[in-house]
């Protein structure tokens, strides 16, 4: 099963028992489930509900649906993503600018809206994302891997759009 966006985490980006029951619907033995893009640290979200895999709740909520689909015999692989300019920054801790690769928004599709906990929003410039903060994100989706499959996962992928 491909990755779907669902933003049904609310704002600590925690999986729930729905979000189980969601996955374990979808388990096939043998099958391949790649789970919703899943963020890896809080300044890489990008819409208010989507998960995380950066704190230890979220981790241990991460392993109830694994579990749940390993015990229906399927496998799954979780998609790590940093959205980069597809932020906003009522979704970034203390309000900060998304960063990328640049500070323009020319990139985001025309009528395109960032889900917030306002509601819909229209997207805010990034930040340019400077040299010596790259280390950072990398260190962010090491850590993200590792909590994965501490999580249960059988692997990940990598998200790698949104201009990050």
């Amino acid at each position: 099963m491909a990755p779907l966006t669902r933003l049904r985490t609310g704002e600590q980006g925690v999986q729930t028992a729905l979000s189980v029951e969601y996955y374990r619907q979808r388990a096939t033995p043998g099958g391949l489930i790649v789970a919703e893009d899943t963020n890896i640290s809080p300044t890489g979200r990008g819409s208010w509900g989507s998960p995380g895999i950066f704190v230890p709740e979220q981790v241990e909520a991460w392993r109830h649906v694994t579990r749940a689909v390993h015990d229906k015999g399927g496998k799954m692989f979780l998609q790590l993503w940093h959205t980069g300019r597809i932020g906003h920054s009522l979704n970034q801790p203390g309000g900060i600018l998304p960063v990328s690769s640049s500070s323009k928004l020319e990139n985001i599709r025309a009528g395109k809206k960032i889900v917030t906990r306002e509601g819909r929003k229209e997207p805010v410039p990034s930040r340019a994302l400077e040299t010596d903060e790259i280390p950072a994100i990398v260190a962010d989706y090491r850590k993200a891997a590792e909590n994965a499959i501490a999580a249960g996962f059988d692997g990940v992928e990598l998200h790698a759009s949104s201009n990050t």
